[in-house]
């Protein structure tokens, strides 16, 4: 088969043409020396990228813009895993792979915290994952429910949007499930779905003005400049069709998400790290930061994740001096904790930055902590991969019972050389417990 354009035929739902395109790319790229920026949380298309990127294409970019790390981060699924981190040796990025959902805390029922409006919701991660859970496990058991529930939740909100908007009807596995590689949709993939439908239900362009314009309460005669911008579009369809006072959302609670706990002890199962994920400091919940930090932490959490862009680059200045003193906060209430700080601009959304600034003026101020987070999250993924010594696991819990010299053990793996193939070889073949020894070795020789 002949590639006539590799790069984009990264994105091609097909495993097997990303894996001759990578091949192809890579061969012919003069990629740039690795600078001080990393993304350490990146969408692919296997939950929902915005410009539709897969695992492969995610590498490849991060790596030929000079990134110095990046990490996957799909939303209830690892689909990405093995491809991610394949492609990242052969481009020798810097790797980890995380993973994102919603989980509902019982001790903040009253509060909302990560989730606006949503009271006991909260995001919330597992990062540096290494492996799928072995078929049979209750760990691979928990994977399918957030798979499944995730299409449950889906199935819901098109039953109510359907049955408040006929015209525009669709059905999942016909029109939602085939945008997606695996058939994991999101709700970004649902809106796709509406607006899609939308333009074969009404052609002509006046009757699709008459039927969105009051759903997304614009004038009629502005619809057009809205049509022209999609990503605007579907996120406003997004807000009148599925989010909190949209015609399809029904208030969560305790059943719709699992249990933090319950998460957070299958993430630790999975040889990776239970992550709470911060918003902006300014709800209910995360107003009382020491609480929160507590809180979670006393639920296994063990690192926390920012998106930093939406703590300080805002326009109206009162809101981002509150922010950005809120990320002050938090950032002092991790380095007392000794919680290691995993950023990222997730790439779910049009208009997001690439990767954040963190030589800008104000991300500067944590720099070295953020740092240390991506490299804890790379050492994580080296060694739970090829040493069996994950960053919870009880060889680190023995030898390093000090979070701060755990912390420095890791990330000094995690500075290291981006791992390549031959590498990765070497260590495997080396087993366990001699590779935990070369990668020590090469750390504490830097």
């Amino acid at each position: 088969m002949t590639l006539h354009d590799p790069l984009n035929a990264l994105n091609d739902f097909d495993a097997d043409v990303r894996r001759q395109a990578l091949r192809a790319c890579a061969a012919t790229a003069a990629f740039p020396r690795p600078g001080p920026l990393f993304n350490m949380h990146c969408h692919s298309f296997f939950s929902y990228n915005a410009d539709g990127w897969s695992p492969s294409r995610v590498a490849y970019e991060c790596r030929n813009r000079a990134l110095n790390a990046a990490a996957l981060c799909d939303f209830d699924v690892l689909d990405g895993l093995g491809e991610f981190l394949s492609a990242s040796r052969l481009l020798a990025l810097r790797a980890a792979v995380h993973l994102e959902t919603r989980a509902y805390v019982r001790e903040c029922a009253a509060d909302d915290i990560s989730s606006p409006g949503e009271p006991g919701v909260t995001y919330i991660m597992g990062c540096g994952f290494t492996a799928l859970p072995a078929d049979g496990t209750s760990q691979a058991a928990t994977l399918a429910r957030l798979r499944q529930g995730a299409q449950d939740r889906n199935l819901a909100l098109i039953a109510r949007v359907n049955g408040a908007l006929p015209e525009i009807a669709v059905d999942y596995a016909r029109d939602v499930q085939p945008l997606t590689p695996k058939g994991v949709a999101t709700e970004r993939h649902i809106m796709r779905a509406y607006r899609l439908q939308a333009e074969k239900a009404f052609a002509a362009p006046a009757a699709r003005a008459a039927f969105w314009a009051p759903l997304l309460k614009c004038a009629a005669a502005d619809y057009p400049a809205l049509e022209a911008n999609i990503p605007k579009m579907e996120d406003l369809v997004r807000n009148a069709l599925a989010k909190r006072g949209g015609i399809g959302y029904i208030q969560p609670d305790e059943s719709t998400f699992p249990l933090a706990d319950d998460f957070t002890r299958w993430v630790a199962a999975c040889g990776a790290i239970p992550t709470i994920a911060w918003l902006d400091g300014t709800s209910g919940g995360e107003a009382k930061c020491d609480l929160l930090l507590d809180l979670m932490a006393d639920k296994g959490c063990a690192a926390l994740n920012i998106i930093p862009d939406r703590n300080w680059n805002l326009k109206k200045p009162e809101e981002a001096a509150l922010k950005q003193a809120k990320l002050d906060e938090v950032v002092k209430g991790c380095v007392k904790r000794d919680l290691p700080i995993n950023i990222g601009t997730e790439m779910n959304k049009g208009g997001l930055p690439f990767v954040d600034d963190i030589t800008g003026p104000v991300l500067k101020n944590y720099a070295a902590e953020f740092t240390r987070g991506m490299q804890v999250m790379v050492g994580q993924t080296l060694l739970g991969l090829y040493a069996r010594a994950p960053y919870l696991g009880e060889r680190a819990q023995a030898e390093f019972k000090d979070l701060k010299k755990r912390n420095a053990f890791y990330a000094s793996v995690g500075a290291l050389p981006a791992l390549t193939d031959a590498y990765a070889d070497a260590l495997h073949e080396a087993g366990p417990e001699r590779a935990f020894s070369m990668l020590a070795d090469t750390a504490r020789k830097l």
